[in-house]
C-alpha cells in the first residue's frame, strides 16, 4: 500500500470544489502541499492555489518542486562541472565530498552534440560513433565519472535518440514512490523541468513539465523549489475525429495557428473535450511538443486508458502501470474531461478535428500554416504582396524573368525523379532542358 498527499482530503478541509481546479493545476497542488514545511512552501501558498480565480488569477508566486529534471549534453555538461566543483571544495575543507548530491533524479541524453560525419552505407551508425566517442572522449570520461559518482544521477549515451523521445518512451514514470521514515512509501506524481524549451513534448503523456535554463535546472537538482506566478489556463477544447488524410503535424500546425492568435505566452493550455479523449497518445505529444511555437508554458493532456496503455506498450512493468492508474483515480485526476463547461478554464477556444486539412509551414513561422489546396494561389500571392505585408515585393517585370540552371549529373537524375542506389558515374555538367521562371514550384 501507498500513503499520498489526498487533493480530496484537501478540498473538505478547505471547503472549495478541486473538481472544477484545471487538472494541469491540480498536479502542481499536489507538489505545493507535499512540500508545505514552511520553508519550501507555505500554508498560504497552498490555499492561494487551491483557490484559484480562473479570471483573475491572484499575483502570487507558486513554489514548485519537481519530481525529476532532464538534460541534454551541452547544458548538462556545465551542470557536472559545477557538481564536481561543490565536490571538489567540501574535499578541500576535509569533510565528505557524498555529502554533495542532486536530491531529485537526475538524467542527462546526450543528443544535442552528436554529428554526422559517414552517411549512406550499413556501418554508418557504427562508425559514427567511433567518431563521436574519439572526437568527444574526455567529455564522455567526465560524464562516466559522474555517473558512477553520483547516486541520483544517469546518462544515456549518443546514439539512443532525442531526448524527448527518450523521455516520452523511457524516463517518464507516471508517478514516484518515496520511502518515508516509518517505511511506509509515499507515491506522488511524476513531473519535471528540462534544459530544452521542447520539454513539453511529455506534457501528453500527462506528466506537468517545460523547458528551462540552467541555473533553474541545477536549483531544481538541489531540491530548491521553481517559483512562477499564478498562470491563466486556456482550455482548448476538441471534438470530433482527425480526417484520414490528416496528420499530426498537421494538427500542430492548426492548433499553433489559433493559440498564436489568442495569445496564450506566460499561460498554461489544457486540451480536453471528446476530441483530445480520442486523440493517440504520439498525435498528443506532436501538439505537446509544439507548446513553445503557440507561446505558452506547457500544452497539457491529462491521464487517462490512452496513457496506460502507451506506458504498457513501450514496456514499463505491469505494477508501475497499475501504480499510475490507481493513484489518478485516488485523486480524481484521471480521464480527460468531455464536457465543454465541466472545468473552469480562464479562456475556452475550440476545434473541430475534423476540419483539420493538410497544410505546410516554414520551420521559422510555422504559425504561418498554409492548406496544401492553396498551396500555389499563396505563392504566387506571396510574390507579388509588399515586403511589409510578408511578401516578396515582386513587379510584373520581375516575374517573366528567366535563368538557366546548370545541374551536375546526379542531380539531373533526382530531378527526373529516377533515383537509384549505385552512384551516378561522371560529374560532368548538363544543361537542363528549360528554365526556371519566378513562380516556378
Amino acid at each position: 500500500s501507498y500513503q499520498f498527499q489526498s487533493l480530496p482530503k484537501l478540498s473538505q478541509e478547505l471547503k472549495v470544489d478541486l473538481s472544477r481546479l484545471p487538472v494541469s493545476l491540480r498536479i502542481v497542488l499536489e507538489s505545493v502541499l507535499r512540500h508545505c514545511d514552511g520553508f519550501k512552501a507555505r500554508p498560504r501558498d497552498v490555499e492561494n492555489l487551491a483557490r484559484w480565480n480562473a479570471q483573475k488569477p491572484a499575483a502570487e508566486e507558486i513554489p514548485f518542486t519537481v519530481a525529476r529534471i532532464v538534460l541534454q549534453d551541452f547544458t548538462g555538461v556545465p551542470l557536472l562541472v559545477d557538481l564536481a566543483a561543490m565536490r571538489d571544495a567540501v574535499a578541500r575543507l576535509k569533510k565528505d565530498p557524498k555529502i554533495i548530491e542532486p536530491l531529485v533524479p537526475v538524467d542527462l541524453v546526450v543528443d544535442h552534440s552528436v554529428q554526422v560525419d559517414v552517411n549512406g552505407t550499413k556501418q554508418s551508425f557504427m562508425l559514427n560513433m567511433q567518431y563521436e566517442f574519439k572526437r568527444n572522449r574526455e567529455r564522455y570520461e567526465f560524464l562516466k565519472w559522474g555517473q558512477q559518482a553520483f547516486e541520483t544521477f544517469g546518462v544515456v549515451p549518443p546514439g539512443i535518440g532525442i531526448v524527448h523521445q527518450v523521455n516520452l518512451e523511457y524516463l517518464a514514470r507516471g508517478v514516484f514512490t518515496q520511502k518515508q521514515a516509518d517505511g511506509s512509501l509515499l507515491a506522488y506524481p511524476d513531473s519535471l523541468v528540462g534544459t530544452d524549451s521542447h520539454t513539453t513534448m511529455i506534457n501528453g503523456l500527462g506528466i506537468v513539465g517545460w523547458g528551462v535554463g540552467g541555473i533553474e535546472a541545477e536549483a531544481g537538482m538541489l531540491g530548491q523549489p521553481l517559483t512562477f506566478l499564478t498562470p491563466e489556463v486556456v482550455g482548448f477544447y476538441l471534438t470530433g475525429e482527425l480526417p484520414a488524410a490528416a496528420t499530426a503535424t498537421d494538427l500542430a500546425l492548426t492548433v499553433t495557428q489559433i493559440l498564436r492568435q489568442h495569445k496564450v505566452v506566460g499561460k498554461f493550455v489544457e486540451f480536453y473535450g471528446p476530441g483530445a479523449a480520442k486523440l493517440t497518445l504520439p498525435d498528443r505529444a506532436t501538439v505537446a511538443n509544439m507548446a513553445p511555437e503557440y507561446g505558452a508554458t506547457m500544452g497539457y493532456f491529462p491521464v487517462d486508458e490512452e496513457t496506460l496503455a502507451y506506458l504498457r506498450g513501450t514496456g514499463r512493468p505491469d505494477d508501475l502501470v497499475k501504480l499510475v492508474e490507481d493513484y489518478y483515480r485516488a485523486q480524481n485526476l484521471f480521464g480527460i474531461a468531455t464536457k465543454k463547461d465541466s472545468l473552469s478554464f480562464s479562456s475556452v477556444v475550440e476545434l473541430d478535428l475534423a476540419t483539420v486539412r493538410s497544410s505546410v509551414a516554414g520551420p521559422k513561422r510555422p504559425q504561418d500554416r498554409i492548406e496544401i489546396p492553396s498551396l500555389k494561389s499563396t505563392f504566387n500571392n506571396l510574390l507579388t504582396k509588399s515586403v511589409a505585408e510578408g511578401g516578396y515585393g515582386k513587379n510584373s517585370e520581375q516575374l517573366t524573368q528567366t535563368a538557366k540552371v546548370t545541374m551536375s549529373a546526379d542531380e539531373q537524375e533526382m530531378l527526373s525523379d529516377r533515383p537509384t542506389p549505385d552512384p551516378v558515374a561522371g560529374k560532368a555538367k548538363l544543361d537542363h532542358p528549360g528554365t526556371l521562371r519566378n513562380g516556378s514550384v
